[in-house]
């Protein structure tokens, strides 16, 4: 593994498509900068697996604060600002998770969404990749033809009972993505969102009905088994390499065909 004069910045990288990218791009010599959210044992779990990236050559710094704070964010870049001053971006990866899964529509108020989980959810799963790609952009801090990801889901098309808020940050999400990759282009940054198959996750396990989803989909999938945070990883890095900068404004799916199917028996 050769050392690249390069980084990476991961919104969400303790765990899932966030934690696997980190290990993919740590391998090829990329430094990495991550930011999480977490508390008590996770927390030390989440060094262990800073100084595991650090075993392999690069610089791994975490960054336990709120992602969707624009207090936090503007700490962050200052920081990468002050301290890569030759080096610059390969890749950002927004792979945030974290909003209301609740229904929009039940007689009960307290089991239904309110308009401060909705707020919350959109901030954090969508309106927070385009603070991120502001700031940055501003900054300088994006290589030439650097890539900006954002994870997505089905989600964003389908409907699922308690998914109503998140999905419609995803449909958000991705509608930022074609819009950053018009106004980024002519900068060289190119802007995709990535539509990763059903994955067992600690964020996905959160949503009402997974555990018969994921059960489905491995057996509906072409290739009988369900998508993982590993396989979605190497795309994201295959796609970083600056050759493919054409690849600009899609919803590419990971997911081994699965989306592709008709699941009715």
């Amino acid at each position: 593994m050769q050392k690249k004069n390069e980084y990476v910045l991961i919104l969400g990288i303790s765990s899932g498509f966030g934690k696997a990218t980190a290990i993919a791009f740590a391998k090829e010599g990329y430094d990495i900068y991550g930011v999480h959210l977490d508390t008590g044992k996770v927390k030390d779990d989440i060094e262990k697996f800073r100084i595991e990236l650090e075993s392999m050559g690069v610089n791994a710094t975490f960054f336990n604060r709120n992602a969707s704070s624009d207090e936090h964010r503007l700490e962050i870049i200052n920081y990468i600002q002050e301290k890569e001053k030759k080096h610059t971006m390969r890749m950002m990866l927004h792979s945030m998770a974290f909003g209301a899964l609740k229904p929009l529509i039940n007689k009960n108020d307290e089991e239904m969404v309110s308009k401060k989980q909705l707020l919350m959810t959109m901030d954090v799963m969508a309106n927070s990749l385009v603070y991120w790609a502001q700031d940055c952009f501003k900054n300088d801090l994006f290589a030439e033809n650097a890539k900006i990801f954002a994870m997505t889901s089905i989600g964003s098309q389908r409907v699922s009972i308690g998914y109503g808020a998140v999905s419609a940050a995803k449909a958000a999400l991705e509608a930022y993505i074609r819009q950053l990759a018009v106004e980024l282009g002519p900068y060289k940054i190119s802007s995709n969102a990535i539509l990763a198959g059903v994955t067992d996750t600690p964020a996905a396990r959160k949503i009402p009905g997974f555990e018969s989803m994921i059960k489905r989909t491995e057996t509906h999938n072409p290739y009988k088994h369900n998508t993982n945070p590993e396989l979605v990883a190497k795309a994201i890095l295959m796609l970083s390499n600056p050759d493919y900068y054409f690849i600009n404004g899609q919803t590419i799916a990971v997911d081994g065909g699965e989306n592709i199917l008709n699941f009715a028996e």
